[in-house]
């Protein structure tokens, strides 16, 4: 259950600046759905654009990176951060990119590799060798 509410659509149509960007993520993503992230955000419209800028900027904008791997990085960290929701809407996002069933498979171990060595470093508190820090 959500602790803030999911604004519906007759409700953002009321808060233009919120129905403004509505109307871009929908653009932006050659789509009707708006997901329920930004019906809660839509709360906050300042808060709303503010966020969802920054997501154009980094995930939607070209750059070094291409979308199908940002999104694998993005799966990594929500799953990092425990966040369920982002893992689940970033896993459909990844695999509408073409993220197969087989990267997936491999994401998931690399994830679950990553978390347990990570453990070990920190619980036996091991100093980082000289020739992995920038110089």
């Amino acid at each position: 259950m959500a602790t803030t509410k999911l604004l519906s659509d007759a409700e953002v149509k009321k808060i233009p600046a919120a129905k403004a960007v509505f109307d871009d993520i929908r653009a932006t993503r050659k789509s009707d759905f708006v997901n329920n992230f930004w019906r809660g955000l839509a709360n906050d419209p300042a808060a709303l654009k503010r966020v969802w800028e920054q997501l154009k900027a980094v995930m939607v904008a070209d750059g070094a990176i291409d979308p199908l791997t940002k999104e694998m990085i993005y799966i990594a960290v929500s799953t990092a951060n425990g966040c369920s929701y982002c893992v689940h809407s970033h896993t459909a996002a990844a695999r509408a990119k073409g993220m197969t069933d087989a990267q997936h498979g491999e994401l998931v171990s690399i994830i679950g590799l990553a978390g347990q060595t990570n453990h070990l470093v920190t619980a036996m508190q091991i100093p980082v060798d000289p020739q992995f820090e920038v110089k």
